[in-house]
């Protein structure tokens, strides 16, 4: 019968043969998953028997992933922001460059403010900025019915009943209503044409609703930020995720637009991650607030 080591050796040489970068750690990992075990195992319990019931499950998974199937599609979950989000092909995975928005935009969070999330796909941004503030109420907004069943099971998980937020399918602020203290969005933002060059765990596995930026990769940003304005109290805040190159582009959208204030954050790398902006209190219109 084979054991935990022969099999996780027998994993990562499948996966590096099949082109897999971190081959080793993917092994480790799919051998936790299906085993209910820790990284600790392979090191004091190597030599401990798979049934094989589990040997099997394990080649599966090994298999997928050789297919470039995202080891988080095969585990169905992945950590963002400390807590753990479910996923699977209708969504894109959580990555760490998009904990750089949500950490900019607690940064002005307030208790009792309402945020609304366009492009939410698994909800892992709006479910963060909840979970981490008080009294907060939330919006998030996705085209995508299926990523939305994903989003509601993760706020059912994440959040229980004990935050007020709703979901709701439509193209970014089609059906919403009313005025937001902070708007935040991860959305598509690749170039048409870049897709194909893309790792095929992204292009093959992913869905392209959500990566699609149009031509240039900047047409959400165009319209986010022409509507936006109508949805934002006065002193409010929009934040955006954008591509390592498309910071210029984008200040110039928000700023052409009126918004104020406009700053660059970047991501662990040191590359532009985050565009923000705030829309000034308009003294004397209906929609001012003081």
């Amino acid at each position: 019968m084979d054991t935990y080591q022969d099999c996780y050796e027998n994993g990562w040489k499948l996966l590096l043969e099949a082109g897999i970068e971190e081959a080793a750690l993917d092994a480790r990992l799919l051998l936790e998953h299906i085993c209910g075990t820790d990284r600790n195992t392979l090191l004091v319990h190597g030599d401990r028997s798979m049934s094989i019931q589990e040997r099997q499950a394990y080649e599966e998974a090994i298999a997928r992933r050789s297919q470039r199937i995202p080891l988080q599609q095969i585990t169905g979950s992945q950590e963002f922001m400390g807590l753990s989000f479910q996923v699977n092909e209708h969504v894109l995975v959580p990555r760490q460059d998009t904990e750089i928005l949500v950490e900019e935009v607690l940064r002005e969070l307030q208790d009792g403010m309402r945020v609304l999330d366009l492009c939410t796909g698994s909800g892992c941004i709006l479910i963060s900025l909840l979970h981490y503030s008080n009294y907060c109420q939330g919006v998030g907004t996705d085209i995508s019915r299926k990523a939305l069943e994903v989003a509601r099971r993760n706020g059912t998980a994440l959040l229980g009943s004990e935050k007020e937020y709703t979901f709701l399918e439509c193209n970014l602020f089609e059906l919403v209503e009313g005025r937001y203290d902070i708007i935040v969005s991860n959305p598509p933002y690749i170039r048409r044409e870049e897709i194909e060059t893309l790792m095929p765990e992204v292009r093959e596995h992913e869905p392209r609703l959500a990566l699609d930026g149009g031509e240039d990769g900047l047409d959400f940003y165009r319209r986010i930020a022409a509507e936006s304005p109508r949805y934002l109290n006065g002193g409010g805040r929009l934040y955006l995720e954008i591509g390592c190159d498309q910071a210029d582009a984008v200040q110039e959208l928000l700023l052409r637009q009126g918004f104020r204030e406009v700053n660059v954050a970047q991501d662990y790398a040191g590359l532009d991650r985050v565009v923000s902006g705030y829309w000034p209190i308009r003294v004397g219109r209906a929609d001012a607030e003081l």
